[in-house]
């Protein structure tokens, strides 16, 4: 498994219980606010998880700025890439 997919796969294990659905109800076009009604807390518990997972600082505010899963999944991925 690569990098990307293990990154989609923790954001997702972790957020699902967050969003009430499924891991695999969970898929990378849906919409953080629109779709999953994401709220601040669940965007921390979320960057806080994946920072603990793969040794990375994952800035709360550019994280949330990210309007899908498979846009976070990216962002996380060039961080991890670039530590």
């Amino acid at each position: 498994m690569d990098t990307r997919e293990q990154i989609k796969e923790k954001l997702i294990e972790r957020g699902a219980p967050l969003f009430g659905k499924k891991p695999e109800e969970i898929t990378e076009d849906m919409k953080f606010i629109e779709d999953l009604n994401a709220k601040s807390v669940h965007y921390s518990q979320i960057t806080t998880y994946l920072e603990d997972e793969f040794d990375v600082e994952i800035p709360y505010m550019t994280f949330r700025r990210k309007v899908t899963i498979g846009e976070a999944v990216d962002y996380v991925l060039d961080l991890v890439e670039n530590e």
